[in-house]
């Protein structure tokens, strides 16, 4: 009986895991995003793709870190709570 219930959680179990591997895969691609938004010189422009289109415009760079960083805080929070 027990193997029977194991085999019943176990396709529940293995997408939680899916789902909270793909979510620490896009917390690291943010963190990168943050740190290289970090590490830019005052001069250099910062571009962002809108959203449904494939066309770049030109961004503020305080206001797209601090963008990426509340990004990667709710990734990480969704993380803790899966």
């Amino acid at each position: 009986m027990s193997s029977e219930n194991s085999q019943r959680t176990e396709p529940g179990a293995q997408e939680d895991r899916a789902q909270k591997e793909e979510l620490n895969k896009k917390i690291k691609e943010q963190k990168i995003v943050v740190d290289e938004l970090s590490n830019l010189k005052k001069n250099r422009r910062v571009y962002t793709l809108q959203p449904n289109s494939n066309i770049f415009f030109l961004a503020d760079k305080g206001e797209t870190l601090s963008t990426c960083k509340e990004d990667l805080d709710n990734m990480r929070k969704e993380y803790r709570d899966i």
